[in-house]
């Protein structure tokens, strides 16, 4: 080696040495473990009859299919909760939802449907069904400001949510033909948003 360089690496180090030590800050801690208050959720059984018929089984497979496709849906973009029963009644011409947490389908297949589903679950959770609904939709247009900037949101600053007859529009999923996985994604935002406005 060199002597020169040897002296030049020498005085190096001995300056590095004699450097003031650079505080270093300690690494944040890690925040306190904030308590969340766990999300309502909906829940739903079926009554079945104890030794069912092939017509019997064949709804039952159905609206199972259906039901936890709209729970899924509910669950997974609401904090809505719900304990929901579900009855196949062949007397009842469509389907309907109580505020009492019922759901009947009647025997028409084309009704045992998810958008169905989301539909009624929506009656069992106050829509056409609650005081708040005649205090906020009884005028022909909902008045909550939740929903209504939802709507709004989704579809211009002009735009608002109708309510007749127990149902609102847009998003209301009152047919099949209106159904898509965005329109029933922005439903249940919606029912979300009323019950937030008080339904």
């Amino acid at each position: 080696m060199n002597p020169r360089r040897g002296a030049v690496a020498a005085a190096l180090a001995a300056l590095l040495l004699a450097a003031p030590a650079v505080a270093h800050a300690a690494p944040p801690a890690a925040p306190a473990p904030q308590e969340r208050v766990a999300a309502a959720t909906i829940t739903w059984t079926l009554e079945r009859a104890g030794n069912p018929t092939a017509d019997q089984q064949s709804a039952y497979t159905r609206i199972t299919s259906a039901m936890n496709a709209a729970v899924n849906r509910y669950n997974n973009l609401s904090d809505l909760g719900k304990s929901i029963t579900v009855r196949y009644d062949p007397s009842v011409p469509t389907a309907d939802g109580n505020l009492n947490g019922t759901i009947r389908f009647g025997s028409n297949r084309s009704y045992m449907t998810e958008r169905t589903a989301l539909h009624e679950i929506a009656h069992t959770i106050g829509v056409g069904t609650s005081a708040g609904w005649s205090r906020l939709g009884g005028s022909g247009t909902w008045t909550g400001a939740q929903a209504t900037a939802l709507v709004r949101q989704y579809d211009g600053s002009s735009a608002k949510l109708s309510t007749g007859g127990g149902h609102f529009w847009p998003y209301g999923l009152n047919y099949e033909n209106e159904f898509s996985g965005t329109a029933a994604d922005r439903h249940v935002r919606i029912v979300d948003a009323m019950v937030h406005d008080g339904l």
